[in-house]
């Protein structure tokens, strides 16, 4: 009954652990806002996982976690540089031109990168439907960008956060590829452990930006670093540990209105009718091509 007990947590707590997921995420587009005041992009995203470096560090001594073979440096070396360096440099960029709650439907259009990598670097089979919830969401996010600051607003900010999510849709292929080789929080570790190594480029001026740095911009960099960077994703780890792959990412889709509300809160924005629009088509695209492939699985587990 104990070991029961200890692989079978209770609902509530899952439940908890998917809305604080959902809370971390939402507040980042917020905190990346509040971060640019202050920083430039670069030492921004290097800062931010420098603090989720240390506390990753602090977790790893207290759990413990087995060291990489060499063969797998190249590996976690490139999982750090598309889930940590360049993903969040062109998310920093990016969102010097694009509201923080637009930049959250951006950034969740992962799934349809994924789709097209799936097709042409890996040479799968995309189905019609696949193919057509890509271009609905392309169509949605195209929407979003002209609605956050008009038609004539489309530029390289939003190209900028498309590519962060490219950048996730290939750390999402390599970490299904070779995840079975180490457990969840050592991989989470060494993956943005690898990811502030290469940001160190930007470490020249970072002293003297946070010494000028205003409180408040100082502790929203903080928060960023220790939620949505570290405490998420050992949150993310155990929601995966216990929940079906499909059924948990589900939930990510409560972080664009999250996102929205936080920075509706505490940036004052207000999302245009484009906006909320073309973020349902996104959200929609998105969500259709993830119950295709549930529908997939159930029918190969019938036959």
């Amino acid at each position: 009954m104990q070991a029961l007990t200890a692989v079978s947590p209770s609902p509530l707590k899952i439940v908890l652990a998917m809305g604080f997921v959902v809370a971390c995420w939402g507040y980042s587009p917020t905190g990346i806002h509040l971060g640019l005041q202050a920083y430039d992009p670069g030492h921004l995203a290097l800062l931010r996982f420098l603090l989720a470096s240390a506390f990753m560090g602090v977790v790893a001594l207290i759990r413990g976690i087995r060291l990489p073979s060499l063969g797998d440096l190249p590996l976690l070396l490139a999982l750090g540089f598309f889930a940590v360096s360049l993903h969040h440099v062109a998310l920093n960029f990016g969102q010097q031109g694009v509201s923080a709650g637009a930049s959250s439907v951006l950034a969740q259009s992962t799934p349809l990168f994924s789709t097209l990598l799936a097709r042409f670097v890996f040479k799968d089979r995309v189905t019609a439907w696949r193919w057509g919830c890509v271009v609905l969401g392309l169509l949605g996010v195209v929407i979003v960008v002209a609605g956050d600051h008009g038609l004539g607003s489309i530029n390289g900010h939003g190209l900028l956060i498309l590519l962060a999510a490219l950048s996730w849709s290939f750390y999402f292929a390599l970490q299904k590829q070779h995840a079975r080789r180490y457990d969840g929080l050592t991989l989470v570790c060494y993956t943005v452990w690898f990811g502030t190594l290469l940001l160190l480029v930007y470490l020249p001026g970072l002293a003297s930006k946070v010494a000028a740095a205003p409180v408040d911009v100082q502790m929203g960099v903080i928060g960023l670093g220790v939620f949505p960077s570290a405490l998420a994703y050992l949150a993310w780890a155990y929601v995966l540990a216990h929940v079906d792959l499909s059924r948990a990412t589900m939930t990510l889709y409560l972080i664009p209105p999250t996102a929205m509300g936080i920075a509706s809160f505490a940036l004052a924005e207000q999302p245009t009718l484009m906006v909320f629009m073309g973020s349902a088509i996104v959200l929609i695209s998105v969500l259709a091509l993830n119950l295709e492939r549930r529908v997939v699985v159930i029918q190969g587990a019938r036959i």
